[in-house]
């Protein structure tokens, strides 16, 4: 493996730096709508620019480090960026297109480090540098786009569970009654956590009777059918009753044809009425 490796250059790019960072900055396009590079905000800007230099010291110790101790560095330094809340919330494409323009930065500089010391290096050397910046930025935007996928992943897989449990909670009525408004479409993964995150709550407020309010809920599969008729016996179990409302044709056409019993469990039309039919049993318990 050729030696590529020359302290004199790596000095000449760390000081020259933040020179770089500076006319990047002024060549970003800032008209776009939103991302990382388009606030105006002091202290963003002034954040980014740190951002960027420090990208630029971690890159050009390439040329001073030994390359495992030079790209255990570096990558640290990407998945935090990639992990950045402001480099999330920007598309992919810009920030890829940054590395492209910082990439040409670096070969300028190459070039103007060979100017300043004409003969002292060899055309091969010289073009071993070249070759390293474009390699080394290909991979660097490789090791930023996977990391970048895995934190939109895990961040989308965080919003996914809020808006489950948000779009799932038990409303108290009175003391000992509730209600679970489902709305929206409903899969398997969401009729699990429904079934969690409703028994967990009614136990917790100790309530004895739930009305579920199926009205929101356009159409639902065989399976997910199953489901809400299981989380009915879960709550039947834990000592809660369970009245149904808004059931719409095609969702009482799956649970029949899956031969779900309706025994354990009262159906009103609309959830008015079984507001209504509920409080009267309350008065009749006074």
């Amino acid at each position: 493996m050729k030696v590529y490796r020359n302290k004199e250059l790596g000095e000449f790019l760390i000081e020259r730096a933040w020179e770089v960072t500076e006319e990047w900055y002024k060549s970003l396009d800032k008209s776009e709508s939103f991302g990382v590079y388009t606030s105006t905000n002091t202290e963003d800007v002034k954040l980014l620019k740190t951002q960027n230099y420090e990208f630029h010291r971690r890159f050009f110790q390439m040329f001073i480090e030994e390359e495992a101790k030079f790209k255990e560095g570096l990558e640290e330094w990407l998945t935090y960026l990639a992990n950045d809340a402001q480099h999330l919330a920007t598309p992919v494409h810009f920030i890829a297109r940054e590395f492209f323009s910082v990439r040409n930065q670096y070969l300028k500089l190459i070039k103007e480090f060979v100017s300043l010391n004409k003969g002292k290096y060899s055309e091969e050397m010289i073009e071993l540098w070249y070759q390293k910046i474009l390699d080394t930025m290909d991979d660097v935007v490789t090791w930023f786009m996977e990391e970048h996928h895995k934190a939109s992943t895990m961040r989308l897989k965080g919003q996914q569970e809020m808006i489950n449990e948000l779009s799932s909670p038990v409303i108290s009525l009175n003391n000992n009654m509730g209600l679970l408004p489902l709305v929206g479409d409903i899969d398997t993964a969401r009729a699990k956590l429904i079934l969690e995150n409703t028994l967990e709550q009614c136990s917790e407020r100790r309530l004895n009777h739930l009305l579920i309010d199926l009205s929101g809920v356009v159409m639902i599969d065989t399976m997910v059918a199953h489901q809400i008729f299981q989380l009915i016996d879960a709550l039947s179990l834990i000592g809660v009753k369970t009245t149904l409302s808004g059931i719409r044709p095609e969702i009482a056409q799956t649970a029949v044809q899956l031969g779900l019993s309706f025994d354990k469990v009262s159906i009103t039309s609309t959830l008015s009425n079984a507001i209504s039919a509920s409080a009267i049993k309350s008065q009749q318990l006074l």
